[in-house]
């Protein structure tokens, strides 16, 4: 019977593998050596492969260590290669150790893509020597710029615990109206909406859901709520979808980024992870999961064919603060 027990970084690793106690820092080339002198499985590492793992948490010098002992370098894991992994993590010098060990940017994966050609919507196009006649589609190249452009505009920020729902084809007013939403202007529930601005946890949560923000960008609008999940209850989705789309996010502090699909007044999808790996096995939904790797934000605004020009509608200060009316936004 294989004993388990708990590794370095929280993870759990078989005993009999001679992999026990890794966790997620595989850049250790000269540890990985010792273990596999030792007589560590190079094709498993508690039921999966050590190269995937060395190809996202790992440095060029562990990939090919590990690279160099194992029977196949395109052997699969999920479907896919390491050097898909290396490509779609963005890890370019761990992608470049694969390749010099063998690994073929070119074999179709995910979506039908390969590594290599996925490789050339990114930011490293010059990472594979490209084949005659591969190349990426005008609506795929126009995807990666504006991916880059949306990307740019957002920038890098602190949004763990926002809510937030992507709207197309909208503006505030009629956000609004499809809510039954009251604008908050004065008198009493202002004082609280400055408070929850100072103090936001410092609320019950059942009376600061019922507060959102919503400003107009290119292509629709954001409601944003940077406390709380209000704006991805299904209730909320299904109102501000009617004859359109909307992409909800819920940044959850304790479990990570939650996503959500609604089209015309019907909730289509949930549980999805923006910013993750591909929800579904699609050219578009590859292509888009690669170009906003680790950006939940913008992949939910691209989803729902937003184009802000900064991270305003998301960060704040919104167009306008609203009061939802008090109802079952669960069972819509």
């Amino acid at each position: 019977m294989r004993r388990v027990r708990w590794g370095a970084g929280g993870v759990v690793a078989a005993a009999s593998d001679g992999w026990a106690g890794m966790g997620w820092d595989w850049t250790d080339a000269d540890e990985i050596r010792r273990r596999l002198n030792a007589g560590a499985d190079p094709e498993s590492w508690n039921g999966s492969r050590p190269l995937h793992r060395a190809a996202v948490f790992g440095s060029p010098e562990a990939v090919t260590e590990l690279a160099r002992r194992v029977a196949d370098v395109d052997a699969l894991e999920n479907g896919v290669t390491a050097l898909w992994e290396a490509v779609m993590s963005r890890k370019p010098a761990n992608a470049r150790a694969l390749a010099a060990a063998g690994a073929d940017p070119w074999r179709p994966s995910l979506g039908g893509w390969s590594p290599g050609r996925l490789s050339l919507a990114g930011p490293t196009p010059e990472l594979f020597p490209v084949p005659e006649g591969v190349c990426l589609s005008d609506s795929e190249r126009a995807a990666a710029q504006e991916a880059h452009r949306l990307t740019m505009a957002l920038g890098d920020f602190y949004y763990d615990g926002t809510g937030l729902a992507c709207v197309a084809g909208i503006d505030v007013a009629e956000a609004v109206r499809r809510l039954q939403a009251t604008p908050v202007v004065d008198g009493e529930l202002l004082g609280v909406l400055n408070e929850l601005l100072e103090e936001p946890y410092a609320h019950d949560m059942d009376e600061s859901l019922h507060i959102v923000g919503v400003t107009s960008v290119p292509g629709g609008c954001v409601v944003t709520q940077p406390w709380g999940y209000a704006p991805q209850m299904p209730g909320v989705l299904a109102r501000l979808s009617a004859e359109t789309l909307c992409y909800g996010l819920y940044a959850n502090p304790k479990s990570g980024n939650q996503g959500s699909i609604a089209r015309h007044g019907t909730i289509e999808g949930s549980d999805l992870h923006p910013g993750g790996g591909p929800d579904e096995d699609t050219s578009a939904e590859v292509l888009a999961s690669y170009l906003y790797r680790h950006n939940a934000v913008a992949y939910a605004c691209a989803f729902a064919g937003l184009r802000p020009t900064d991270r305003r509608a998301v960060a704040g200060p919104p167009d306008v603060w609203v009061e939802l009316p008090r109802r079952d936004y669960w069972s819509h």
